[in-house]
Order: structure tokens, then C-alpha cells, then sequence
């Protein structure tokens, strides 16, 4: 038994088998490229599925870990830390919310936000607790954020689930001007759908939902944990339409690889007091002051920009790859989040395909196949996968492989 095979039979023995893995064991990064056990190289547009946003052990990322790991990693939140208040002051400045509450995770960043709507709709609503939630999103994976979601594989099993969420499709206004009742006390969408298969909502959607919102007296809450903090090409994604939300959640691409998350409100709707929510790792040193190192690092390059840029590089390279290939139906995407819709449901054997060709990629659905490389990904990197999913789709539309 080699050393490979080793970890990953100890994978297999020790492990809940809740994710399907690739026979790759992955050992170091740098940039937007991570190499395996055999020394292979691959180029990355997983990305940590959107986290890694300034490429794989960043300079800057692993200098604050370095640096902080020193001098103090974890308290509790019974005290003050600076590195906490530092991001608190720059999340909210550069998002124009006014709160912010820490934790580990986009899943948890968003039940923070349910409960705000919850206590919200308590205190300012006469009671309501419903949240519009739309068919084909993904919030999370705990319990209240998976009923959330839009997928039914995901809550079946788990049923029965939290009460209080009503769906409607994606990008229609009229349903959820139909959906609103006194019962609901807030709307909840991704600004792009990223797991549902990179769903990019009509120009006006938005700004027609916020204009709904305020009309109707509810509140409108954003997840922007895959599509915040530079990933389409605006800080956040919201900034596209000129609208605001009353609330936000971010995660991913904030920590650059590291694990934290944010919830963020607007005063009116900062409802949460002492003893409401709490975390015991959520908000310590060591994440605020790599969170605040990549913050400050896309703030004083303008990343967002450069990713506008290589966003239309992308979207031109695509469409060209898709005129050459019938099997591409669709491109959609915005920044660096794309998807290529397929004529057939071959998505994850592509996937497969392209990871022995030297490129990591995902499927999304059966059909859809997505590409969300690091921010700092280059124009020649691009080309490279580029490259290599038009070999392996001529090589699908040639017959194989099976």
C-alpha cells in the first residue's frame, strides 16, 4: 500500500462519508496552484469553493497568521481584543452597515441572520416570523439554514424541519409581492446563486426587491457568503444594483482560506442583546486579524476592480469556448464566478476528467460545471484551464470518455 492509498483508505475508515472526494490528496498550495502527494500540479479553481480569495498561502495571510499565533489567538468574547474591533470598524465602514457579530462559518453567519428576523418581526412586526426564501438557493447546512435552502435532497432527510420559511422561484418579484403576508417579517437571497448553478438575476430584481421591501414594511436580508468580499466584482455583490441591505451575511473569501464569517445589520434591525447570541471561537484574535489582513489587502489594491477586469476576460474566453462547443448551452456568471451549462448530465465525470488533465473544477448540478478560482488568478492561468476544458469536452462530444 503506498503512502497515497494509505490516507486515503484512512480517510474512508475514520470519516462520516458525507463528501464525495476526488482519489487526490492534496499537500501544499501557492497561488492559484496546489500540488499532490506525487508532487502533481494542479491548477485551482475550487478555490476552497470561493474562500482561498487571495490565492493558497498568500504572503500577507500567512504573515498575520505568523504574527498573531504569537501574541494571542483565542480568549473568549467575555473581553475586548483589537484585532476583533479592528474588523468590526472595517467591515462596517466599507459595507455601510452598522453591526457586525463574528462566528466561524457562512452557515452560522446566516443564522444569525433568521434570528434577527425572528426577534425583529417579535418586536417590530407584530409577531411575524415567515422569511421569502427562493427555489434553487443554498444557505448552509444546519438545520434552520438547509430548510432555507432550495434544494430538496438536501432537507429531505431531515425532516421535520424549522417552520417559518416560504418559497419562491428566483428572480420574480411577483412572487414574493404574492408570498408577503403578516406573517413575514423578512426576504432572504443570494444576489447571484452560487451552489444552485451560478444564477445570475435580471438587472432590476433587486433593486425591484429592496423597493418591495421597504413599500411592505419587511426587511430584506442578503447572503453574500460566496458572492461577498470581491468574488463578482464589487466588494459586494449588492453594490452592482445600488441597493443596500438591512442585513448581510459574509463568510469565505473574507478569511482567505481561514475559517470566519460574519453577520452584518443596519441599527434599525440590530435587534440582538446581550445573551440573544454568543459563540466561543466565533470572533477570536487570530481570524479577526487575518480577516482584517485580507480586507485591508483588497481594500488597498481595489481588488474588486482588477476582478471586474479578469471577469470580462473570463466571460469573452468562455462564450469563445462555447461557440466551439456545441455541448455549451449556456455561460453565466459575473467576476470570477462562472458556470457552463451542458446539454447533458455529465458535469461530474468532466469534473473528474479535468482534475487528471491538471484542473480542478466542480459541478454545481448534473449539468453545470463551475469555475471560481482565487481572486488573484492571472489572465495566462485562465487560459490555461481554459485550455484544458476544451480538450476534455472535445473529447465528450468525440463519444467519451465513459
Amino acid at each position: 500500500m503506498t503512502e497515497k492509498e494509505n490516507w486515503i483508505e484512512l480517510e474512508k475508515q475514520y470519516f462520516l462519508p458525507t463528501s464525495k472526494r476526488l482519489p487526490i490528496t492534496l499537500v501544499r498550495g501557492e497561488g492559484t496552484r496546489v500540488w499532490d502527494l506525487d508532487g502533481r500540479e494542479y491548477l485551482d479553481f475550487v478555490a476552497g469553493i470561493a474562500a482561498v480569495s487571495l490565492g493558497h498561502c498568500h504572503p500577507e495571510v500567512v504573515g498575520a497568521i505568523e504574527r498573531q499565533s504569537r501574541e494571542l489567538m483565542h480568549t473568549s468574547n467575555y473581553y475586548y481584543t483589537i484585532p476583533q474591533v479592528k474588523l468590526a470598524k472595517l467591515l462596517c465602514d466599507s459595507s455601510g452597515l452598522d453591526k457586525v457579530f463574528f462566528c466561524n462559518s457562512g452557515a452560522e453567519a446566516v443564522e444569525g441572520l433568521l434570528k434577527i428576523a425572528r426577534k425583529w418581526g417579535k418586536e417590530k412586526r407584530d409577531g411575524s416570523f415567515e422569511i421569502i426564501v427562493a427555489e434553487d438557493a443554498f444557505h448552509g447546512r444546519t438545520l434552520a439554514t438547509v430548510t432555507a435552502a432550495g434544494n430538496e435532497k438536501y432537507r429531505a432527510p431531515f425532516t421535520p424541519l424549522v417552520e417559518g420559511f416560504v418559497r419562491v422561484p428566483f428572480n420574480d418579484v411577483q412572487a414574493i409581492k404574492k408570498a408577503t403576508t403578516g406573517k413575514t417579517a423578512a426576504v432572504l437571497l443570494e444576489p447571484l446563486q452560487g451552489e444552485g448553478g451560478v444564477n445570475v438575476p435580471d438587472d432590476d430584481y433587486l433593486p425591484q426587491v429592496r423597493g418591495w421591501c421597504d413599500e411592505a414594511g419587511i426587511l430584506l436580508m442578503l447572503d453574500e457568503v460566496q458572492t461577498g468580499v470581491g468574488r463578482t466584482g464589487k466588494l459586494f455583490a449588492h453594490q452592482h444594483y445600488r441597493i443596500e441591505p438591512d442585513a448581510m451575511a459574509v463568510a469565505k473569501a473574507l478569511g482567505g482560506g481561514f475559517p470566519i464569517g460574519a453577520f452584518l445589520a443596519k441599527d434599525h434591525c440590530a435587534v440582538l442583546g446581550q445573551g440573544e447570541h454568543g459563540t466561543t471561537f466565533g470572533g477570536n484574535a487570530l481570524a479577526c486579524e487575518v480577516g482584517y489582513t485580507v480586507l485591508t489587502y483588497m481594500l488597498k489594491h481595489d481588488l474588486p476592480s482588477q476582478v471586474a477586469k479578469k471577469g470580462d476576460y473570463i466571460e469573452r474566453k468562455l462564450h469563445s469556448l462555447a461557440d466551439r462547443r456545441p455541448m455549451i448551452t449556456e455561460v453565466r456568471g459575473k467576476g470570477l464566478i462562472w458556470a457552463l451549462e451542458l446539454d447533458r448530465p455529465v458535469a461530474e465525470e468532466i469534473m473528474g476528467v479535468c482534475s487528471e488533465e491538471g484542473l480542478l473544477v466542480n459541478n454545481v448540478k448534473p449539468t453545470a460545471l463551475r469555475f471560481i478560482p482565487p481572486l488573484t488568478v492571472s489572465e495566462d492561468e485562465i487560459d490555461r484551464a481554459i485550455e484544458i476544458v476544451d480538450r476534455v469536452l472535445a473529447r465528450f462530444e468525440a463519444g467519451g470518455p465513459k
